[in-house]
C-alpha cells in the first residue's frame, strides 16, 4: 500500500464530508434555536436550509459516484464561494479580531478550493471550448484559495494558542505546547509550499494526514461519545477536518509523483 492509495481516497473523503453537511442542513433547517451554528454557513432560514441540504447531498453523490463529477464539483465550489463572498466577508469585516468568525470564513473558502481542485482534476467531457478553457483557469485557482486558507489557519493558531494547547489529548506524547507550535508552523509552511509550487505534493500529503489524524484522534472520539447528541458544532468540526483532508489529498493526487512543481498534469481521475 503506497501513498498513492491514500491520495486517491481524497475524493471519497471529501464526498462523505459534503454528504454529512447536507444531512446536518436537513436536520437543523427547521430549528429556531438562535444559538445553533449556521450549517454550513448560511442564514437561519428553513427553506434555504432544506435547499442547501439537498444540493449538498446531490453534489456528494455526483462526486462519489463520478457521475458528472466535473459539473457537480464546479457548481459546489461556486456555492461555497457565494457563501464566502455574500455572507462571510461581511462578518469578518464586522468583527476582524474574532478568530471564530474568521475561521468559519476560511473553512468555507477551503471547501470551495477543495471542490475546484477536484473539478480541475476531473475531465469535463466534450470539446474544450474557449469557455471551458476559461473555466479551467478559474478552477486552477482552487490551489491558491486552499493555500491562503492554510496560512490563515496557521496564523490564527497563535491568536488562540492556549485553546489549541487544551485540545491536545493528554495521552499523546510530548507537550500540548509543542504540538500546537508544530500544527501552526505546519499550516503556514504547507500553505507557502502549495502557493509557490515547491515540494507541494508532499506538503499537501502531510497536511491531509494531519487533518485525517485530527478527524480520527480528536473529533471522532468526541462524536462517538455522544452519538445521539447531534451537537452541530462537534459534528461540523469533525467533517470539516475530513473535508480538508480530502481537499489536501486531492491536491497531492493531482501532482505527478516525479514532479512537485506542477498542478493538474494527471489526465483526469484514475
Amino acid at each position: 500500500m503506497t501513498v498513492e492509495f491514500f491520495f486517491k481516497q481524497g475524493r471519497l473523503f471529501f464526498a462523505i464530508a459534503i454528504a454529512a453537511f447536507g444531512v446536518e442542513n436537513l436536520i437543523w433547517a427547521h430549528s429556531t434555536d438562535p444559538f445553533l451554528p449556521e450549517i454550513p454557513w448560511v442564514p437561519s432560514c428553513p427553506a434555504l436550509g432544506y435547499l442547501m441540504g439537498v444540493a449538498l447531498l446531490a453534489a456528494s453523490v455526483s462526486i462519489a459516484a463520478n457521475l458528472r463529477a466535473w459539473l457537480g464539483a464546479t457548481l459546489l465550489g461556486f456555492l461555497f464561494l457565494l457563501c464566502f463572498l455574500s455572507l462571510q466577508i461581511a462578518r469578518v469585516a464586522a468583527a476582524p479580531l474574532d478568530v471564530g468568525v474568521r475561521t468559519c470564513a476560511f473553512e468555507t473558502l477551503t471547501m470551495c478550493a477543495s471542490a475546484w481542485m477536484l473539478a480541475a482534476l476531473t475531465p469535463a467531457g466534450g470539446e474544450l471550448s474557449r469557455g471551458k478553457r476559461v473555466m479551467n483557469g478559474l478552477l486552477h485557482s482552487g490551489r491558491y484559495f486552499f493555500a491562503i486558507s492554510m496560512i490563515v489557519f496557521g496564523i490564527d493558531h497563535y491568536f488562540v494558542f492556549n485553546f489549541i494547547v487544551s485540545l491536545v489529548p493528554p495521552w499523546i506524547p510530548g507537550s500540548g505546547w509543542f504540538w500546537a507550535h508544530v500544527t501552526a508552523i505546519g499550516f503556514i509552511a504547507a500553505g507557502v509550499s502549495i502557493s509557490v509550487r515547491r515540494l507541494d505534493r508532499w506538503a499537501a500529503g502531510m497536511l491531509g494526514l494531519m487533518f485525517f489524524l485530527w478527524f480520527l484522534l480528536l473529533h471522532a472520539p468526541r462524536v462517538l461519545s455522544y452519538p445521539r447528541c447531534l451537537d452541530p458544532d462537534e459534528w461540523s468540526s469533525a467533517f470539516i477536518a475530513l473535508a480538508a483532508c480530502g481537499g489536501a489529498w486531492i491536491l497531492a493526487w493531482s501532482i505527478p509523483a516525479k514532479s512537485s512543481t506542477g498542478f493538474g498534469d494527471n489526465q483526469g481521475m484514475r
